[in-house]
């Protein structure tokens, strides 16, 4: 059964960005149960510092998954230790040594257990606010939807009758391959690709590539009218709520937010950081007597929220069984009946679908045959048929199943859409290694290809990417990050060959759009694929022209995406399209021990030059002692690396030892200052976090009236004064999601006692990969370290896009 997210979205050892995306994990603690809302109280009065917190850091975030990330920061903040005190002198230059069998350092686990942090990304462009409001004009669209759906439920509707063409046949085959009634491939008469779905207007005349002119400035998010939130602050105020969110609640309930709350207080759980037990008491001082613990609205709303939880775990849907379970524990009498409700409302989404969605026997489908050549109900009880096999029913959001609908119809179009006889021999032999050749080929004869490898592996799309355009192709490459970005244009030989994804889809970066409003290309690789959640894949691949061809490529050992959905790892277990598996090994010691910890072996590495150097520590306050003298002088004595080249690594923002304190303890001794600029002195560096999953490191230029000028990557950005506090942090110090898709000439990766239960082996294997000349790493976890490479595997995600996947007609898939 898939594990329900928690109560508390930040902790000590926590992950997450700051302000930035959603955890992948959240604590493993389980409330008791509630035992009605009257006994749980709001946190108005008892809690005002803490609400407000969470308010302002949400605020300024225009999308809903901004807000909710920057709650989840706001949280972790709390949640802060001071800097710990500095530990002995340590040595002059790091001591030689590989991974450490034992040590005398603090072994207590974290009071909390870990939550994943939120992957990020690069700042691609500053059309964010145009995605936020292509994102609200989904949500409007989907509504819309629901509500339309409501309305048409009592009457039978077969799947796929209310469409046509490819979307009918997609529906009709998706539906009956879940239920376990067919097979995908019964539902269409003949392997030919199907048509291509109608394509939005393009955004710029015909025949004129659409570029938005760059600006420097950051987004903001929309601001609510004075009426709309001074009426929100009333009923927060006679519901004992802080009226700090009010701004938080407009934004996520719109202009109508107070009538909405006074109607059903239970909206306030979608506001971010708001947990159940206060919204039941916002409830209790609105309605009074009226409100109990099985009120429809408030079950509807626990669903929806927990829903939401899972997603900021990573699931796009979760078992139905798991939703009951957490319901019970919140004083639902009748969690059957709650779930029943909540998909009656349009609230959640059930797959798969039938008429009673929450009965004891919706977890099998029973297939009827009729009397031409399936077997009898009586044969079946004689024992002479197989027996049915039960059918996970899950529960999910409108938003992501309609995300993975819409991408797996657009992974197929792209797979049976290209040519399938183009001749790259030339280009193939021509190929810098036997595994580069191998992707040319590959990708020469299907429009959906998966490269997996290490860091040594990226060569292998450059040089497609090379040969393809060599071949008069519009090929493109897009990463995860600038970083990514340069590397890529490097290896490639081309500066306009590479762009950052967010670039690519804002239209900032890139060849734009064609007549058609589908990206201008013939060939897009994209890097870092791990990194994609499954409504940004959508989007990327409904942008792809029908013809093109898509190459995702990544490492399937670093951490996974910020948002929701495991859209390389699903599209890889599908396996419904070539995959071509890098035989390129990662060089030199890092990428020894790197490659040791992907299989779960944490391996002791010969590194004669000190490229692996482990520093025991006996307790937190010695880690950061060691961290601050390991950047500041050993590593650039021993290396020649300056300390701006080198990243300090840790397991998540709060304690002793965590990205706060670290950050603290670095400015000081690289860069004091008094922090005139909200904290920020010229020089300092930071990470820009522009929207949820993106973090961009950057330096600190200057301030003026405009807000904070930022050097990130060559590019300048300014932020707003009012965003500074929730989008701008310290960067010397980061979490491992925050350096996805980067590297650096060195890493100090810090690993004090109490990160312990935040170790698994996609984290250590990312953190680990980062230095691309010299790893130091700060240990004082003992044998958690070796426990967990081979012991404490990725976190399974809950999704529907593989069985979309599998049950799509794909006669180009591989075996």
């Amino acid at each position: 059964m898939t594990a329900l997210p928690g109560e508390t979205p930040g902790t000590v050892a926590t992950d997450t960005p700051e302000d930035a995306g959603p955890p992948a994990a959240t604590e493993a603690e389980v409330p008791a149960p509630a035992e009605a809302p009257e006994a749980a109280a709001v946190a108005g009065p008892e809690e005002p510092a803490e609400a407000e917190e969470q308010a302002e850091a949400v605020e300024a975030e225009g999308a809903e998954r901004a807000e909710e990330a920057a709650a989840d920061g706001s949280g972790a903040h709390a949640d802060a230790d001071g800097p710990a005190a500095e530990g002995p002198p340590a040595d002059e230059a790091p001591d030689e040594g590989a991974p450490a069998e034992s040590s005398s350092a603090e072994d207590a686990p974290s009071d909390e257990a870990p939550a994943g942090d939120a992957s990020t990304g690069e700042e691609g462009s500053p059309a964010a606010l145009s995605e936020a409001q292509a994102e609200l004009a989904a949500q409007r669209e989907l509504r819309e939807r629901i509500a339309k759906r409501k309305a048409e439920k009592n009457g039978p509707v077969a799947a796929g009758a209310k469409l046509s063409g490819t979307a009918a046949d997609l529906l009709a085959a998706v539906r009956a391959v879940e239920s376990g009634e067919k097979a995908g491939t019964e539902f269409f008469d003949s392997p030919a690709a199907p048509a291509p779905a109608p394509r939005r207007p393009a955004p710029a005349p015909a025949g004129q590539p659409h570029r938005p002119a760059p600006t420097a400035a950051a987004p903001a998010g929309r601001a609510a009218s004075p009426e709309a939130l001074d009426a929100v602050r009333a009923v927060l105020t006679e519901g004992g709520a802080p009226e700090a969110l009010a701004r938080p609640a407009t934004g996520r309930l719109g202009e109508q937010a107070a009538g909405l709350l006074r109607a059903d207080p239970w909206q306030l759980l979608a506001v971010p950081g708001v947990r159940p037990e206060q919204a039941d008491g916002f409830a209790r001082a609105l309605l009074g007597a009226a409100c109990g613990p099985d009120d429809g609205r408030r079950t509807a709303a626990l669903v929806g929220w927990l829903l939401e939880r899972a997603a900021l775990q990573g699931h796009t849907a979760l078992e139905i069984e798991a939703v009951r379970a957490a319901l019970a524990e919140r004083a639902v009498s009748d969690p059957e009946e709650a779930v029943r409700n909540a998909v009656d409302e349009g609230v959640a989404l059930r797959f798969p679908e039938d008429d009673d969605p929450t009965g004891p026997d919706a977890a099998y489908e029973e297939e009827e045959y009729d009397g031409e050549g399936g077997a009898s109900a009586e044969g079946d009880a004689d024992g002479s048929s197989e027996s049915t096999e039960p059918v996970q029913v899950l529960l999910g959001l409108d938003r992501y199943a309609l995300a993975e609908e819409s991408l797996a119809e657009g992974l197929a179009r792209l797979m049976n859409g290209c040519e399938k006889g183009a001749d790259w021999t030339a280009a193939a032999a021509a190929a810098p290694s036997p595994s580069a050749a191998e992707l040319i080929r590959t990708t020469a004869t299907a429009g959906l290809v998966v490269h997996s490898g290490g860091e040594a592996a990226r060569a292998e799309p450059a040089a497609l990417i090379a040969a393809a355009r060599g071949l008069g192709l519009r090929a493109l490459g897009a990463t995860h990050s600038a970083d990514g970005r340069r590397r890529l244009a490097g290896a490639v030989g081309a500066p306009d060959a590479a762009v950052t994804l967010a670039g690519l889809l804002s239209g900032a970066e890139g060849p734009g759009r064609d007549e058609d409003g589908a990206l201008a290309l013939d060939l897009l690789v994209v890097l870092d694929a791990p990194q994609l959640d499954v409504e940004g894949a959508a989007v990327l691949v409904e942008a792809l022209a029908d013809g093109a061809r898509l190459v995702l490529s990544g490492d399937p050992g670093v951490l996974g995406s910020a948002g929701a959905g495991r859209v390389f790892a699903d599209v890889l277990a599908a396996r419904a399209c070539p995959q071509v598996v890098s035989r390129t090994p990662d060089p030199g010691p890092i990428g020894e021990l790197v490659s040791g910890i992907g299989i779960g072996e944490l391996n002791q590495v010969a590194a004669p030059g000190k490229e692996v150097v482990i520093v025991p520590v006996r307790d937190a306050g010695e880690a950061v002692h060691r961290t601050v003298q390991l950047v500041a002088d050993s590593v650039p004595r021993a290396f020649s690396i300056p300390a701006a080249d080198t990243q300090v690594i840790t397991v998540g923002h709060g304690g002793a030892a965590g990205t706060r304190v670290l950050n603290e303890a670095l400015k000081q001794r690289l860069n004091p200052g008094p922090g005139r600029f909200g904290g920020f002195d010229p020089g300092d560096r930071v990470v820009h976090v522009p929207a949820p999953g993106r973090a961009v490191p950057g330096v600190v230029r200057s301030a003026d009236a405009e807000g904070l000028h930022l050097d990130c990557s060559g590019v300048p950005v300014v932020v707003p004064q009012e965003r500074v506090e929730s989008a701008v942090r310290h960067g010397w110090a980061l979490s491992a999601h925050q350096t996805a898709g980067m590297r650096w000439p060195a890493a100090v990766v810090v690993l004090p006692g109490d990160a312990a239960a935040g170790l698994s082996r996609p984290w250590v294997y990312t953190a680990f990969g980062r230095g691309e000349l010299h790893l130091s790493v700060v240990h004082g976890v003992d044998q958690a370290l070796p426990h967990a490479v081979a012991q404490v595997p990725a976190q399974e995600r809950t999704t529907r896009l593989r069985t979309l996947l599998e049950a799509l007609p794909t006669p180009d898939a591989a075996s």
